[in-house]
């Protein structure tokens, strides 16, 4: 029992070292750096454009709809990909589970066309 908890000992050493290394790298380059402030340089900047105005502007849900609906239909290839892997190993209740799983996909494909979730105006 004991040997078991023995061969951990490199992995936390080295964890050490590298935790170590991260915090004392960011204190000395905090305390050997150059600090100069001033007006311009403290002043906000983005991308060579001036920040004019309130930065909290409405997004459209579209967006985020559209990015949340491509995550949905993406991950079904991490489902499709071992399924084709072990398609012959499955047999017939790997296909039908398959066909119940694209199925509801389809539903829900055909869902969003109908509600025109991806349609820009």
């Amino acid at each position: 029992m004991q040997s078991d908890q023995f061969n951990y000992l490199p992995i936390l050493m080295q964890a050490m070292l590298v935790i170590g290394f991260v915090v004392a790298t960011i204190i000395i380059s905090g305390k050997l750096g150059p600090k100069r402030n001033s007006v311009i340089k403290d002043k906000n900047f983005e991308c060579g454009v001036e920040s004019v105005g309130n930065a909290r502007i409405p997004f459209s849900v579209k967006y985020f709809l559209v990015a949340i609906l491509f995550v949905l239909f993406d991950i079904e290839v991490i489902f499709l990909y071992p399924w084709a892997i072990n398609f012959k190993e499955l047999g017939l209740e790997g296909m039908v589970k398959m066909i119940i799983f694209m199925s509801l996909l389809l539903v829900g494909f055909f869902y969003i066309i109908k509600k025109k979730a991806i349609e820009w105006e």
